[in-house]
């Protein structure tokens, strides 16, 4: 099983960035996808989820920024981030659940400055 994030980098605030996870080894279509992220010191957070059947949900601090989809024909999840803020600096990880199981990727880091 594998997850890979890949799109992340350095991009100034107001700007736009979108983060790829490529899964590998499961099912895909079964599984539920997130994103998480991790900001130095903090607690990993949840991002955007998007079911099975392609039902979405948003953190509120992300609602009309960023967007999740899902390509089960590629096996891979999307996270389109817009409006980007220095406060969404984090590393970004994705997430496959289904039932109990759950996979996590090595994260990709999102830097947000100028």
């Amino acid at each position: 099983v594998q997850l890979v994030e890949s799109g992340g980098g350095l991009v100034q605030p107001g700007g736009s960035l979108t983060l790829s996870c490529a899964a590998s080894g499961f099912t895909f279509s079964r599984y539920a996808m997130s994103w998480y992220r991790q900001a130095p010191g903090k607690q990993r957070e949840l991002v955007a989820e998007i079911t099975s059947g392609g039902n979405t949900n948003y953190a509120d601090f992300v609602k009309g920024r960023f967007t999740v989809s899902r390509d089960n024909a590629k096996n891979t999840v999307y996270l389109q981030m817009n409006s980007l803020k220095p406060e969404d600096t984090a590393v970004y990880y994705c997430k496959a659940a289904w039932l109990s199981l759950v996979y996590w990727g090595q994260g990709t880091q999102v830097t947000v400055s100028s």
